[in-house]
C-alpha cells in the first residue's frame, strides 16, 4: 500500500498544495503550527472518514471557503485508485473513488489503510473511557468496515432513545410504555453487533500487543488488555448478549427516566489495561505508559496487515519526540522499509544519519510544502 500523492484544497491552513512522494519514508519538518499535523489528518480522513481531533467538517474547511477536498493516488497490489473526500461547510460530505461518487460511505472505507500515532494517544492511557472506545473503533472500522454503519445505527438509536427518556423524565408510568420497550429492542440488537465486534476485536489484538510490549520491556512486564462491556458477556452469541442487555435495561429503567439518559449499552464500556495485573494510568512512570502506547500501535500495524493482507500506512504525528533513544529505535526498527510512514518533527537531530538518507524531507511554512 502506496501514497503516491496527496492534493489538498482549502483544507485546514492548505490552500492548494500537491505533494508526491518518493520513499518510503517522508519526514515533514516545520515549526509548530505551520500544518504539518493537518496533512497527516487528511490522510487519516481517508482511511477512516473520522478525524483523532474530533473535529467537525466546518473546522477543517478554510474560513472563508464554502468546501475543502482531500484527494490522493493509492497504489495497492489490486491497481492504483484515486480517492477524492468532499467536505462541504453546510452539506454533507461526499466521496468518490476514481471518480465515481460512493453513494454508502462505508464501501470507500478500507481502500486506504493507516494507523496514527500521535502524542494526543498517550490519553490512551491515561484518559477516560470514551478515549479508548473511540480508538477500538477506530481500529474496527479499518479491519471491518461495515463496523462504521453498525456503530452509526447504534449511535443514532441512542440518540433518539435518549431524546425520548428526556421528554419523559421523572414519569414513572413511561415505563410501561409501548414506545420506550421499541426503542429498547432497537438498542439491544444494534448494541449487541457493536458489542461482539468490539470484543472480538481485542481478542485478536491483545495477544499481538502483549507480544510488542514483552519485547520492548524486555520481557520485564506483562500488559494484558481486556474488553469490559456495559452488559454482561458471558458467550459472545447474539442471543445471549441480546438477552442480556434488555435484562439490565428492565434492571435501570427507573434511573434511566430519573436521569433522562440511557445508562446501559455499549457507550458505557471500558477497555482495560493492565501491566503486571495493575491498572495501566496508576502503573509507574511515563516511560512505561509510553512503552503500552507503543506496543499498542505496532500491534495495530501487524493487524491490520494480517487482516488486509497488505502494510497499512504509518502516520507518526511528533511522537518521536515524546520518546526516548531506546523506544525510538524499538519504533523505527519495527518499520524499517516495510511500512511507508510519514513523520512530522519540529527538528532533524532526532534521526540517525542512515534514516535521513534514506527518507524524502519536506519542509512545511504556513500551509506550503517545500523540498529545501
Amino acid at each position: 500500500m502506496y501514497l503516491k500523492t496527496l492534493h489538498l484544497r482549502q483544507f485546514r491552513n492548505y490552500q492548494e498544495q500537491k505533494v508526491e512522494f518518493n520513499a518510503a519514508k517522508a519526514i515533514l519538518v516545520g515549526n509548530n503550527a505551520q500544518g504539518k499535523s493537518n496533512l497527516l489528518e487528511a490522510v487519516e480522513l481517508l482511511a477512516t472518514l473520522r478525524s483523532h481531533r474530533m473535529a467537525r467538517d466546518r473546522d477543517l474547511i478554510q474560513d472563508g471557503a464554502e468546501f475543502a477536498q482531500i484527494n490522493a493516488s493509492l497504489e495497492r497490489d489490486t491497481g492504483i485508485s484515486d480517492l477524492n473526500l468532499t467536505l462541504r461547510r453546510n452539506g454533507r460530505r461526499s466521496v468518490a473513488i476514481n471518480g465515481e461518487i460512493v453513494r454508502r460511505q462505508m464501501d470507500f472505507l478500507g481502500v486506504l489503510n493507516a494507523v496514527q500515532f500521535s502524542s494526543l494517544d498517550l490519553e490512551l492511557v491515561r484518559g477516560s473511557p470514551e478515549v479508548r472506545r473511540n480508538w477500538l473503533d477506530t481500529l474496527l472500522i479499518q479491519l471491518e468496515p461495515v463496523y462504521a454503519h453498525i456503530l452509526h445505527q447504534y449511535n443514532q438509536v441512542l440518540r433518539q432513545r435518549n431524546a425520548f427518556l428526556k421528554k419523559n423524565q421523572e414519569s414513572a408510568i413511561s415505563t410501561q410504555k409501548p414506545e420506550l420497550a421499541l426503542w429498547d429492542a432497537q438498542l439491544a440488537t444494534t448494541g449487541t453487533r457493536v458489542i461482539r465486534r468490539r470484543d472480538r476485536a481485542i481478542q485478536r489484538l491483545a495477544p499481538i500487543a502483549a507480544a510488542w510490549h514483552a519485547s520492548i520491556s524486555g520481557s520485564t512486564e506483562i500488559l494484558e488488555i481486556r474488553y469490559l462491556p456495559n452488559i454482561p458477556l458471558v458467550l459472545n452469541q447474539p442471543e445471549e448478549v441480546q438477552q442480556a442487555f434488555l435484562t439490565k435495561i428492565q434492571q435501570r429503567a427507573v434511573a434511566e427516566l430519573y436521569r433522562g439518559t440511557t445508562l446501559v449499552g455499549p457507550h458505557r464500556d471500558e477497555v482495560e489495561l493492565t501491566i503486571n495485573q495493575t491498572p495501566a494510568r496508576q502503573y509507574g512512570s511515563q516511560g512505561q505508559q509510553r512503552t503500552l502506547v507503543l506496543a499498542l500501535k505496532l500491534a495495530e500495524l501487524q493487524l491490520i496487515e494480517e487482516v488486509v493482507k497488505e502494510p497499512p500506512l504509518l502516520l507518526l504525528d511528533d511522537v518521536l519526540a515524546e520518546l526516548d533513544p531506546y523506544r525510538q529505535n524499538q519504533l523505527l526498527d519495527a518499520i524499517q522499509d516495510r511500512f511507508q510512514t510519514l513523520i512530522t518533527t519540529t527538528h532533524l537531530s532526532s534521526f540517525d544519519a542512515q534514516w535521513l538518507n534514506s527518507s524524502q524531507i519536506l519542509f512545511v511554512k504556513a500551509g506550503e510544502i517545500s523540498m529545501n
